[in-house]
C-alpha cells in the first residue's frame, strides 16, 4: 500500500460527483438533523476541546496522524480524554460490533446503538459478548473482591479500624442501614470519596485471600488494570488478551469434557507410547464425544442415537437468547460505569444525581422501618409471585394490549440510565466528533512487536499510603524463574514427540493444498466465478499493515484490486471504488460504483473466508485473512468491497458520517 498523503478531497468532487445521487429537496444535512442525543453531542460547542474537535475551516479531511507514530498524535484528540483510553474504546468497538441497520425510528433512551431484539447469532458474536462480560463484569468483580480482602486483612490498619469502628458505632445507635446508603450516595455523587474510602491498587499484586500484596501471576507488574499483570504495549491490551484467553480455556474445558479426557489408569498412560503418537483428541471438534463413547465400547450409531439432533437443536436455539442476555448485563454493567464515572462529551453530574435520587428514597425508608417490618414485608412480596400466578398471568396480558412495549419502558436504559451511554455508544459519539469537525479519529496503534517484560510505573497514587514502597517495588518487579515458566516451549526438531511431528506434517501438506486451491479461484475468478472473485487477495503477510487513510484505502470489488475513498466535500457525501489510484492532479479516475453516505441503511463486516476454511488457512499459511465490508443502500443494491487491509477503520467512518440511527445485529 502506498505511503502517500491522502489525496485533497475538493480535487476529487467533479470527477465522483456524476455517481452520487443527487440530494432531495427536503433532505437535511445529517450533522444538522441530530436524530440522537449522540448526533447532538458530536456537533455541540465543547468547553473542553481536543485536536479533533477544532475546526480547521477547509473543506478536506483533516489528517490528524494516520500514519504518525503515537508519539507524533495531537494530544488529546478528544478534550477530557486521553489517546490511549480512546483507543482502548475503538479497539474494543471494533472488536464487537460486525452488523448495523439503519433504523427509522427514535431509539429507545435518545441514544442509537443498542442491541437489536432480534440480532443475529454468530459464534464471532457469543465471543465477543463473553470477552466483554470478562473485562466488565468478572474484573469489575473480582476487584470489589480484592477490596474487601484488603479491608478484612487489617494491613492497612487506619483505614479498617476506622471501617470497623463506624460500623460499631452505626449498630450500637440502630442506624446501620441509613449509614450504608449515606455512604452509597456519597460515592456516587462526590467521586473524589471513593480513592478516599477505597484507595485503588494494581489488581495483580492483591492476593484476593489475604489481602496481602503478592507477585503477579504472569511474574511481572505490566499492567495496572490486569488480573494477572501481564506487560501491554498498549493501555487496555492486557485485559483483551485475558479476555481472548479466558474464552479459549473455555473452549478448551468444554472440548476435554466432550472427548471425555480422563486418565482413568494414569500409570498405564504414562508408559503407553501410543498416546504420544496420537493426536490429543481436545484438538479435533468434530466427533470428539463419539470417539469417547467408542473408546468405552459404548458406541451407538448415529441411526439409533435419536436425542442428538434435538439436543444440537435446542442447543442453538437457545445460544442467540444467552448472547443477548449477555451483551445486556455487559451494556448494563458499561452503562453504570459511564454514569458514575461519565467521559467527556457526556454530562458529568445528571447521571450520578439520578442514581442518588433513586437510592435517597431507600435511605429515608431505612430510617422508619426495622429489620422486622423489612422481613415481614419481603415474606409478603415472596407470596405473592410465587401463589399469584393466576393474577399475574391476567394482568400481564391486560398491559400488553393496552400499553404495548411497557416492558422496554421499564428498562433501566429508558428510566434511570436514559441518556447514559454504552462504551459502543460512547464510542461511536467520539467518532462523530471527529468526522463532523472533519477530522476522523486516527486508528489505534499496532502491536507488531514483542511487548517486553518490563514493570509498569507505579506512582504513589498507585498504592495505599500505609503500604511500604520497597514491598511494591519488590512485588512488581520481574520474575525470571515466572517468566520463564509462562515463555512458549520451543523444542528442538529431534526432541519434538512423534505426534507433533505428524502435525508438523499435517500442516505442510495442508498448506501446499491451500496454495493449490488458491490458485485454483484466481482461474475461476477469470472465467467469471463471483465466490472465487470475493476470495481473491485475502491472504496478508503477518506485519504490520502499510499506512493508509483517512480518505483513500486499499481494497478489492469484484476480485479487482484498487482504492477506495470517501469524499466528504462533495454535494452528497459518498464513498467511492476505482481501480485508477488518485495521482493528486485533475480528477478522479473512472469509478465502478459511489453511494451517498445519506442512501446506507445497512454495513456488515464479512469474512474473507467462511469460519472453517478461515481456522485452517490462518493456522496453515501463518498469515492473517484479510476481511472485507458489505454496503447495502435503500434501494436495496449492495457492494461487496473485500480484502481491505483497514476494514475496522472504514467501517467506523461510514457509520460516523451520516445521520442514521443504527441498531446492532
Amino acid at each position: 500500500m502506498s505511503t502517500d498523503p491522502s489525496p485533497p478531497v475538493a480535487s476529487l468532487i467533479d470527477g465522483a460527483r456524476v455517481a452520487v445521487s443527487e440530494p432531495l429537496p427536503n433532505e437535511v444535512d445529517p450533522a444538522d438533523a441530530a436524530p440522537t442525543e449522540s448526533h447532538a453531542l458530536a456537533v455541540a460547542d465543547h468547553d473542553e476541546k481536543g485536536a479533533a474537535q477544532i475546526g480547521h475551516g477547509e473543506p478536506e479531511v483533516k489528517d490528524l496522524g494516520w500514519n504518525e507514530r503515537v508519539e507524533r498524535v495531537p494530544q488529546p484528540l478528544v478534550g477530557g480524554l486521553p489517546n490511549e483510553e480512546l483507543w482502548t474504546l475503538v479497539r474494543r468497538f471494533n472488536k464487537q460490533m460486525y452488523h448495523v441497520k439503519a433504523t427509522p425510528f427514535d431509539p429507545p433512551g435518545g441514544l442509537d446503538l443498542n442491541i437489536a431484539d432480534e440480532d443475529e447469532f454468530s459464534p464471532d458474536k457469543l465471543r465477543s459478548n463473553v470477552e466483554r462480560l470478562y473485562m466488565t463484569v468478572i474484573v469489575g468483580m473480582a476487584s470489589f473482591g480484592k477490596h474487601i480482602a484488603r479491608l478484612r486483612s487489617w494491613n492497612e490498619f487506619r483505614r479498617t479500624g476506622a471501617f470497623c469502628v463506624t460500623y460499631y458505632l452505626a449498630w450500637f445507635m440502630n442506624f446501620l442501614m441509613p449509614a450504608l446508603f449515606i455512604m452509597v450516595i456519597t460515592l456516587i455523587v462526590y467521586p473524589p470519596s471513593r480513592t478516599y474510602l477505597f484507595p485503588p491498587a494494581p489488581l495483580a499484586l492483591v492476593d484476593a485471600k489475604s489481602g496481602g500484596l503478592k507477585k503477579p501471576i504472569a511474574g511481572v507488574l505490566g499492567s495496572h488494570s490486569s488480573l494477572t499483570g501481564a506487560p501491554e504495549k498498549h493501555h487496555g491490551e492486557a485485559v483483551e488478551q485475558e479476555a481472548h484467553n479466558f474464552v479459549s480455556s473455555f473452549g478448551a474445558i468444554a472440548m476435554s469434557t466432550a472427548a471425555g479426557k480422563h486418565p482413568e489408569n494414569p500409570e498405564q498412560e504414562e508408559k503407553s507410547s501410543a498416546e504420544k503418537t496420537v493426536p490429543d483428541p481436545t484438538d479435533i471438534a468434530m466427533g470428539a464425544a463419539d470417539a469417547k463413547k467408542s473408546a468405552n465400547g459404548k458406541a451407538v450409531a448415529p441411526t439409533h442415537d435419536k436425542t442428538k439432533k434435538p439436543v444440537e437443536i435446542a442447543m442453538w436455539e437457545k445460544a442467540r437468547p444467552i448472547m443477548h442476555v449477555l451483551g445486556d448485563i455487559a451494556d448494563g454493567w458499561e452503562r453504570f460505569s459511564n454514569a458514575l464515572s461519565p467521559t467527556s462529551p457526556f454530562p458529568k453530574h445528571k447521571p450520578r444525581l439520578k442514581i442518588a435520587g433513586l437510592v435517597a428514597p431507600m435511605l429515608l425508608t431505612s430510617l422508619f422501618v426495622d429489620a422486622y417490618m423489612f422481613t415481614k414485608a419481603s415474606s409478603f412480596i415472596t407470596g405473592i409471585v410465587f401463589f399469584g400466578d393466576p393474577i399475574i398471568s391476567r394482568i400481564v396480558p391486560w398491559l400488553n394490549r393496552e400499553f404495548p412495549g411497557w416492558q422496554k419502558l421499564l428498562e433501566l436504559r429508558n428510566t434511570v440510565l436514559k441518556g447514559v451511554p454504552s462504551n459502543a455508544q460512547l464510542t461511536i459519539t467520539l467518532l462523530r466528533i471527529g468526522e463532523a469537525s472533519k477530522a476522523p479519529l486516527p486508528p489505534p496503534p499496532r502491536s507488531g512487536s514483542p511487548v517486553p517484560n518490563d514493570p509498569a510505573n507505579i506512582t504513589m497514587d498507585d498504592v495505599p499510603p500505609e503500604v511500604s514502597p520497597t514491598d511494591v517495588t519488590a512485588a512488581a518487579a520481574p520474575d525470571a524463574q515466572m517468566l520463564k515458566q509462562h515463555e512458549p516451549e520451543h523444542e528442538e526438531e529431534h526432541k519434538k514427540p512423534i505426534g507433533k511431528r505428524l502435525l508438523g506434517f499435517l500442516k505442510g501438506t495442508t498448506k501446499t493444498g491451500v496454495s493449490t486451491a488458491l490458485g485454483v479461484d484466481k482461474l475461476k475468478a477469470t472465467a467469471g466465478s463471483e465466490h472465487a472473485k470475493n476470495r481473491l487477495g485475502v491472504l496478508q503477510e503477518k506485519s504490520e499493515v502499510d499506512p493508509a487513510g483517512p480518505v483513500e484505502l486499499e481494497g478489492r470489488y469484484r476480485g479487482k484490486k484498487g482504492y477506495i475513498y470517501i469524499i466528504t466535500s462533495a454535494a452528497s457525501p459518498c464513498v467511492c471504488f476505482t481501480t485508477e489510484r488518485y495521482s493528486g492532479k485533475g480528477q478522479l479516475g473512472k469509478l465502478d460504483f459511489s453511494i451517498a453516505i445519506a442512501d446506507i441503511i445497512e454495513l456488515k463486516n464479512m469474512g474473507g473466508l467462511g469460519w472453517k476454511s478461515k481456522m485452517v488457512v490462518g493456522w496453515a499459511m501463518d498469515r492473517e485473512i484479510v476481511n472485507g465490508l458489505e454496503i447495502v443502500e435503500k434501494n436495496g443494491q449492495s457492494k461487496m468491497l473485500t480484502a481491505i487491509p483497514l476494514r475496522e477503520e472504514l467501517f467506523n467512518r461510514l457509520v460516523a458520517m451520516g445521520g442514521q440511527k443504527w441498531e446492532s445485529w
